[in-house]
């Protein structure tokens, strides 16, 4: 894969969380040849769109995470391995647009994928729950959202351990979703 150009030094920091096994920090050019291998995994994909994503789509994805922080203040982690630095996978927030019922624009969608490799370890878990304490402590409104399709049993396993719970059934480009929502504890 041909490297894309530098990324500029005036971006905002992302801030760095940090778990028991993982730590969640801000993208760098060095993590994209991981991240297109990742999405152009099947099983990674089976549930998020249903078909590999391209280097070029990979690449808009790659910047549209980036742009999420400089924009909005808040986005996405890479999910690396604390101890060997591997990347394992992405979680955080976004503002998609989505033309969903029930509407949640405004609202920051949670949302996760993980490498094959670390699938079943608890990770996608562990990575949330950090992510969802960094939003609960930053966001203004307590409300945050994710959708899921009904088959993934796995990530409706991890939201409900997050504090999700479902809000509606819905169709989001013609698949079924399952609309979660949680609320921060109260401060």
């Amino acid at each position: 894969m041909s490297r894309p150009p530098q990324l500029p030094a005036h971006l905002p920091p992302v801030p760095v969380l940090e778990t028991e096994r993982l730590i969640l920090r801000g993208r760098t050019l060095a993590d994209f040849d991981a991240s297109v291998a990742m999405w152009q995994d099947p099983e990674v994909v089976r549930y998020i769109g249903g078909h590999p994503i391209s280097e070029a789509d990979n690449w808009a994805r790659f910047l549209r995470h980036i742009g999420h922080w400089s924009a909005l203040g808040w986005g996405y982690w890479v999910v690396c391995d604390r101890f060997s630095g591997l990347l394992l996978g992405e979680v955080g927030f976004a503002e998609q647009l989505r033309e969903i019922e029930p509407v949640f624009r405004g609202t920051p969608e949670c949302g996760w994928a993980l490498a094959r490799a670390a699938h079943g370890k608890g990770y996608a878990t562990e990575a949330v729950r950090a992510a969802q304490a960094w939003g609960d402590a930053h966001f203004a409104d307590p409300r945050t959202v994710c959708i899921i399709e009904p088959a993934n049993a796995a990530s409706i396993r991890v939201a409900t351990k997050c504090g999700f719970r479902e809000l509606a059934q819905s169709v989001y480009k013609g698949v079924p979703m399952h609309v979660f929502e949680r609320f921060a504890p109260r401060r």
